[in-house]
């Protein structure tokens, strides 16, 4: 039991630690690359955070637990909301631009939708559907970049623009450290959370969408844990949505293409429920922006996210 735990606490602090330096690397290689600081903001930073899912997702198909792979991705989604988006909302009110709702946030219920059909249709994410999903985030980029280029409030502070005099030497040894990081994080990880489902009695698949999907949401939070309590406000709405945007359709698509993702029959909790809370916790979001006042996501509305977050986790470990 102890040892489960060991890997699982290693396994998610080497993920962070991986992630953090594939980050700090792909910046640096980007900008050698000449790529603008809007390109590299939109495109190499949100597919560099969305690595430690990428890999967790994949290493579970390959070891043949779909479930870890689903539960992770469905887990995460619904944590960026309720857990990283309520605690913020709660130290300090998020401002909702125009774009939240016109762009990211529909964008986000389609390919909640779009999973959930792929899913329910066959059991099966497929390499095809998972190609799709690729696809469809590839063609939301280029619109997301075209419109931000017009923005003549496009913000890009994520970008460490001290890394564009980075050494080659440095991005070398970031990349082999985010690798084997990745790599060793992913797999204890994976193995981790095998081993505790057993000896506490319950499925991969609650394990992953419960421990594993926090673990692997903490970058988020204390990111805008951070920049709430700075009154930043550079962690905005978007930045939370793009990240569920990325881990359905680029975590869970890369990893159908690689191996197609299978719904374990023994766990009908997965397309019965979980998957409506996900979808739930996106749909929620347009009627708390509105009311009762508008265009604001405060602390009691972040109460109520984080309050739905807690009954969730509840349901999901009994």
């Amino acid at each position: 039991m102890m040892y489960s735990v060991f890997l699982v606490i290693a396994g998610l602090g080497l993920l962070v630690v991986g992630g953090d330096f594939l980050v700090r690397a792909s910046v640096g290689l980007s900008f050698k690359l000449k790529l603008s600081k809007l390109v590299i903001g939109m495109t190499v930073v949100s597919f560099a955070t969305s690595a430690p899912e990428l890999l967790v997702s994949l290493q579970a198909a390959l070891d043949g637990v779909s479930d870890i792979a689903l539960g992770n991705v469905i887990g995460s989604n619904i944590a960026n909301i309720g857990l990283v988006l309520g605690i913020t909302a709660i130290i300090s009110p998020l401002a909702v631009d125009k774009d939240f709702y016109k762009l990211n946030w529909p964008m986000m219920m389609l390919l909640s939708f779009v999973l959930y059909y792929f899913l329910k249709n066959d059991l099966v994410l497929t390499a095809f559907e998972g190609a799709i999903l690729f696809v469809a985030l590839i063609v939301f980029l280029i619109v997301l970049i075209r419109n931000s280029r017009k923005s003549t409030k496009a913000n890009m502070e994520e970008v460490d623009e001290s890394l564009a005099v980075v050494s080659n030497f440095k991005i070398i040894v970031w990349l082999l450290i985010g690798a084997a990081g990745l790599y060793f994080g992913s797999d204890w990880l994976v193995e981790g959370a095998k081993k505790l489902a057993a000896a506490v009695g319950i499925s991969d698949y609650a394990i992953s969408v419960t421990v594993i999907a926090i673990g692997t949401s903490v970058p988020e939070l204390a990111a805008s844990v951070i920049a709430a309590l700075k009154k930043e406000k550079a962690i905005s709405l978007g930045n939370l949505i793009g990240s569920n945007i990325f881990n359905i359709a680029s975590v869970l698509g890369l990893t159908a293409i690689v191996k197609p993702i299978v719904v374990n029959p023994q766990t009908p909790q997965i397309l019965s429920t979980n998957i409506f809370w996900m979808i739930g916790f996106a749909a929620i979001l347009i009627p708390l922006m509105l009311i009762p006042k508008r265009f604001e996501i405060g602390r009691l509305k972040g109460f109520i996210l984080f309050g739905f977050y807690i009954v969730f986790i509840y349901i999901s470990l009994i």
